[in-house]
């Protein structure tokens, strides 16, 4: 009796993991892609979701910029508390997972796209570079309108216990979430008002993209195979990656974000025109350093970030059965030719 039981429960058990390798088996591709980076990107972004308030503050707020980092960190502790940290993390996350879904896809797409079409330039760094330009600034474009939400939501200073926002115009600012400030800025500039600031996303975007799947990838090639697996590794190829990455590209970040946050600012404050204009006034107002404002926030929070992402990434990957790049390549091209193939045997049986 006791043998059929068991016989049952590993029948029940095999059949249920059979079954849900069969449902992972069916995802397509570029879907398992899809599901990889959006865990991969919504992971790392709650994590460092208070870096990313107090980077937003220094680059935005002077008062903030001059108190300094620990005492920034202590003014928001006592006048919001815990949930001051994560302002703005609701519109972060909701972007950052189509976002991160997005740029990883479309990176694996491009990335397959190039080998495709121009196989002479290989599989190495330069592809990586490419692929990952593309991909983030089609990311971008898709989900820049949260971006600038996020943006706006997190730049609110509150008083406790009342909601006195400083620094802001005299009527009421204070965003209700994520829903109030989207269709807000809308109804105030309409669809251009929800891309203010892009340029500066998309000159920033391409080469920070490029440069972080370069440097990762590059690192990677001169990892021993023995080691390729290791998650220590991958975490210091991502950390590094994103570090290099970011210096490069960090003055458009807060170009980006000054713009995003041009109509909160009080009615006799400069008015900022396009990319250079913004870029040019902040270095005449407050000088070049500036420009480089909340940076050192920024290596705190992309060093886990972009480390973390990188690595829940390929995890995901393992977990979702994801063919090697190599091997992706071949399922996609024999897909190809198969496809192609296909209308020949219907068409000759009919002649």
């Amino acid at each position: 009796m006791e043998r059929r039981n068991n016989n049952r429960n590993n029948e029940t058990t095999s059949s249920s993991s059979s079954s849900s390798d069969d449902l992972v088996e069916g995802i397509p591709l570029f879907a398992k892609e899809l599901i990889a980076g959006g865990v991969a990107g919504g992971v790392a972004k709650t994590i460092v979701a208070p870096l990313e308030r107090l980077k937003i503050l220094f680059q935005t707020r002077s008062e903030f910029h001059n108190i300094g980092l620990l005492a920034s960190f202590r003014r928001i502790a006592k006048t919001e508390g815990l949930i001051g940290f994560y302002r703005g993390n609701g519109a972060s996350v909701a972007r950052i997972v189509p976002y991160a879904a997005l740029h990883y896809m479309a990176y694996e797409q491009y990335r397959r796209q190039i080998n495709d079409n121009f196989p002479g330039m290989g599989t190495g760094p330069v592809v990586d570079l490419l692929a990952g330009s593309l991909s983030g600034g089609t990311a971008v474009l898709f989900t820049y309108p949260l971006d600038l939400v996020r943006t706006k939501l997190a730049y609110q200073v509150v008083d406790t216990p009342k909601l006195n926002i400083k620094g802001a115009i005299v009527r009421d600012q204070a965003f209700r979430g994520i829903k109030d400030c989207f269709l807000r800025t809308y109804k105030e500039a309409g669809m251009r008002g929800l891309y203010r600031g892009v340029a500066p996303s998309l000159y920033g975007i391409f080469p920070y993209s490029g440069l972080k799947f370069y440097f990762y990838e590059e690192m990677k090639s001169h990892v021993p195979d023995d080691y390729k697996k290791n998650i220590m590794v991958k975490l210091a190829c991502g950390s590094i990656a994103g570090l290099l990455g970011q210096t490069f590209t960090y003055p458009l970040d807060v170009v980006r974000r000054q713009m995003q946050v041009q109509r909160l600012r009080s009615s006799n404050s400069q008015q900022l025109k396009g990319t250079m204009g913004t870029l040019i006034l902040i270095v005449q107002k407050e000088g070049w350093k500036h420009l480089f404002s909340g940076l050192s926030i920024n290596y705190m929070k992309v060093v886990p970030s972009v480390a973390i992402g990188f690595t829940v990434y390929d995890t995901m990957k393992m977990y979702l059965r994801v063919p090697p790049r190599d091997k992706a390549i071949d399922e996609v091209a024999t897909n190809k030719r198969e496809n192609q193939a296909s209308p020949l045997p219907s068409s000759q049986s009919a002649s």
